[in-house]
């Protein structure tokens, strides 16, 4: 079995599946942006602030059900600042839980192999008393920096696979 693309920022012309969400849904007042790199890559970057008990920024994608049967393991391609992210799916977009993996970037450009089976759900933070993940399908991706401190980031992205 090869590998699955889940998306390619510089393969693709069309980014309308991806969104900003940032604490604002809460009254935070974090800001973000998805940019377009000279070389076609993601550059999701902004400032997250803890005033109005905010704390994270988030760049998401929705897309219809895709089979992942067999697959075990998520490959990230991208260049962060040295700060931490998560890495965040979702089976089901009616899902109240997320399942997520914490990874720290270089300030290199890195290729993260995240064990599937690894990612442990979560709500609103909390830790929930569920299996790891374990599905084979997957309808939302996300990458959400949120360390509870007042921070600028800059997260550049080639692109998502499984294998």
């Amino acid at each position: 079995m090869g590998k699955l693309l889940l998306f390619d920022f510089s393969a693709s012309e069309d980014w309308s599946g991806w969104e900003i969400q940032n604490d604002r849904v809460m009254g935070g007042v974090s800001s973000s942006s998805l940019q377009k790199t000279e070389q076609g890559h993601a550059l999701f970057a902004g400032s997250v602030s803890l005033e109005n008990n905010g704390g994270f920024a988030s760049l998401q994608y929705h897309f219809p059900s895709k089979n992942m049967e067999g697959y075990q393991t998520a490959i990230l391609t991208l260049k962060g600042d040295g700060k931490r992210y998560q890495f965040r799916i979702k089976e089901n977009l009616s899902d109240r839980a997320s399942y997520i993996y914490t990874f720290t970037t270089s300030g290199n450009w890195q290729t993260l192999e995240i064990p599937l089976r690894e990612m442990r759900p979560v709500f609103r933070g909390k830790k929930l008393g569920l299996p790891n993940f374990s599905a084979d399908s997957i309808q939302e991706l996300r990458f959400l920096i949120g360390n509870k401190k007042e921070e600028d980031f800059r997260l550049e992205i080639k692109k998502i696979e499984l294998k």
